[in-house]
């Protein structure tokens, strides 16, 4: 009967089920005893948030992970950040592989879907190395933190100091955002290293593993004249200009105020930590609540805009904001044809740029409102869409309203979180049936615009 269901499903929506169905399991496991501490009580509602925050890779919490969660709870985080993180299908190919069951032409669509490729190619290849990167990067994270944290005094015994990296190290690289410090990174205010060796955890994560593929084959494919894609150059550079962009910003606009009493060389940590974990990651050095309606609005831009395409972040992708604002450029110039790198961009990814773009400020307008309306403007308005552009963005950053919220809008959120992850292109092709429709043109017809 199952299998009968499955075998209607496009692949569109088999991958849409796959991340609703692990939320289903990650929440069941949290309901059991043995994931809380002895003498917490974990409601369904805040177990359900939890696991799709989890899933999500989003960190936006409406219970302390530090006080709630047991060891065994923490491994089921833990789980769950890493099905969100590198995706399911990933995890799934690696079974296959364990196995040596033969990956097929159906299951190559459906990764070819979960990572938003366009063709069939090398995507086993590609899963290989994306797993082997990613646990690459985790241990020597967890092992990097667990020495320092041993060493540096932070915990007393080995143990604690490799529990803790491994859960920061995971969580930072799947740009989870979740934490057992109790406050987030606020305790490392001042300790640069951990800062620093996190915030590249957060970038390795967000920047997309088609850039970390290329840019392994520029250093050990022993090419003479290789030369990146222009997906690479064109998430690389937006990348960048964003970081760099976001953390001016948020330095100028905060000199004066949380900053005042800062020397030089905190104000620019802060600034770059909070503009780099406002990609996706959620982490934060800073209390976000206290920060001016300025900060707080240009960081919800930028957890709207999130990661790059095929990584572990949400948002609407930094490619789709480049593609927009090169065909605004065009289009003010006078042409036709969207330039960059010495390549044009196919016709098909600029609809799409604008489609995702449209509907993805419809969503995070519709929840603000629907959110706002819900709570009855208990919270300020800009705290709302703090709070939906973290959700929708799979950020987690948070200015604290996200537990005072409502039944009614921790749902909203929990949809948002579930969007951000699969991305736009599943969420609007999990509506279509599939089945082809009759080539029919009809006459074109001029409108008025603008």
């Amino acid at each position: 009967m199952l299998r009968k269901y499955v075998y209607k499903l496009s692949p569109t929506q088999i991958i849409v089920s796959a991340y609703f169905t692990a939320i289903v399991i990650i929440t069941g496991l949290l309901m059991l005893p043995i994931s809380v501490k002895p003498g917490v009580n974990l409601s369904l509602i805040d177990a359900l948030f939890t696991a799709a925050s989890a899933v999500s890779v989003t960190g936006l919490t409406t219970v302390s992970t530090a006080d709630t969660f047991s060891t065994f709870g923490s491994f089921v985080l833990i789980l769950a950040f890493q099905i969100g993180g590198i995706g399911v299908m990933t995890l799934g190919t690696f079974f296959w592989i364990l196995f040596g069951a033969p990956i097929g032409l159906s299951q190559r669509r459906l990764i070819m879907i979960d990572q938003n490729r366009y063709n069939l190619s090398g995507l086993v290849q590609l899963m290989k190395l994306v797993l082997g990167m990613t646990l690459l990067f985790e241990a020597v994270g967890t092992l990097i933190f667990g020495l320092y944290f041993y060493f540096a005094g932070y915990y007393d015994t080995f143990y604690a100091s490799f529990y803790y990296a491994v859960f920061h190290s995971i969580s930072t690289y799947t740009n989870a955002g979740f934490d057992l410090f109790g406050n987030s990174l606020i305790d490392y205010s001042h300790d640069y290293f951990v800062q620093s060796v996190t915030m590249l955890l957060i970038i390795l994560g967000a920047i997309g593993f088609p850039v970390l593929v290329e840019v392994r084959e520029y250093l050990f494919g022993g090419h003479n004249r290789f030369r990146f894609s222009l997906y690479t150059k064109i998430t690389t550079v937006t990348f960048l200009v964003l970081l760099v962009l976001g953390m001016l910003v948020i330095w100028i606009t905060e000199d004066s105020r949380y900053f005042a009493e800062m020397s030089w060389y905190e104000k620019f940590f802060h600034s770059l930590f909070l503009s780099v974990t406002a990609r996706s990651a959620g982490l934060t050095t800073v209390d976000v609540s206290e920060l001016s309606v300025g900060s707080q609005f240009v960081t919800s831009i930028l957890m709207f805009i999130g990661a790059s395409p095929s990584s572990v972040g949400g948002g609407i992708r930094t490619t789709t904001l480049a593609v927009v604002i090169l065909m605004i450029v065009t289009f003010a110039r006078g042409r036709s044809e969207v330039r960059v790198f010495g390549r044009s961009i196919r016709q098909e990814d600029i609809i799409k740029s604008f489609v995702f773009f449209v509907t993805a400020l419809m969503l995070v307008t519709g929840g603000t409102l629907v959110v706002h309306m819900l709570e009855d403007q208990r919270f300020e308005l800009v705290h709302v869409i703090f709070e939906v552009c973290s959700a929708f963005g799979t950020c987690g950053l948070s200015v604290g309203i996200t537990s005072g919220l409502s039944y009614s809008s921790k749902i909203i959120l929990v949809l948002l979180m579930y969007i951000g992850r699969i991305g736009m292109m599943p969420f609007l092709s999990s509506f279509t049936s599939g089945k082809s429709t009759a080539d029919v043109h009809y006459p074109k017809e001029k409108i008025i615009i603008g």
